[in-house]
């Protein structure tokens, strides 16, 4: 078969929101390609000006390097000087961010400055105990970065990547006793981003438990109405 043609651009924010190992990195890598938009990470954007030597970048590097948290206001200006860019013209998708109810305002407000509106937010639902047992069996290759699960999509070889032969490791963050301080951080600071959302009328729920396809299937029809609307 051969690859479907690219869609119409996306013309907005689209926020993919949802606990760790909901799935949200493989649909929002997926649907950037289908509409030809970025994909894009807070942490890419620090690493970035970090390396390039911004007035940004110089403000984050000290508290990177000390392990602190960068502060909002750092993040969201590169947040807003990187929306700014052409290539973000016809759209473009965030994955883990916004995290805070705090964020999400102050987002909203960038948003509006640049002129693209209200963000469209798919949060993808999921029981705890599917996400440990994602998180748990999850592995990632050393070499090339694709990612198995020994419980549902394991390597033909034990401990191998399919591709390359690359070792296949856990991620530290993915141990059942960080896990477990992740879910429990997501529920404090970031639930509150759904009753945000959906009194915004912008939140769009799938069922994150459900095959990658099938959640594929769903995030494609949310799309297709949103163009439709709009």
């Amino acid at each position: 078969m051969g690859v479907a043609p690219a869609r119409k651009a996306l013309g907005r924010a689209l926020i993919f929101l949802g606990p760790p190992g909901a799935g949200k990195g493989t649909q929002a890598k997926r649907v950037a390609s289908q509409y030809g938009v970025p994909h894009l990470s807070t942490g890419d954007m620090l690493r970035e000006h970090v390396a390039q030597g911004t007035e940004l970048g110089g403000r984050a590097k000290p508290i990177m390097d000390g392990g602190g948290l960068v502060p909002d206001e750092i993040v969201l200006g590169m947040v807003e000087e990187r929306i700014s860019r052409p290539d973000c013209e016809g759209g473009f998708i965030f994955d883990g961010f916004p995290r805070t109810l705090a964020q999400a305002e102050a987002l909203n407000r960038i948003l509006d400055r640049q002129e693209f509106g209200r963000p469209a937010v798919i949060y993808f639902r999921v029981a705890d105990d599917v996400l440990i047992r994602r998180l748990t069996g999850r592995r990632t290759c050393k070499l090339g970065g694709e990612i198995y699960n020994i419980y549902n999509h394991p390597p033909r070889v034990d401990g191998r990547c399919d591709n390359d032969g690359g070792e296949l490791i856990q991620r530290p963050d993915d141990r059942p006793e960080v896990i477990k301080e992740r879910l429990a951080a997501f529920e404090k600071q970031t639930m509150p981003l759904v009753g945000y959302y959906e009194a915004l009328g912008v939140l769009e729920p799938v069922d994150g438990a459900a095959g990658i396809s099938d959640v594929a299937r769903s995030v494609a029809g949310i799309l297709s109405r949103i163009e439709a609307i709009n």
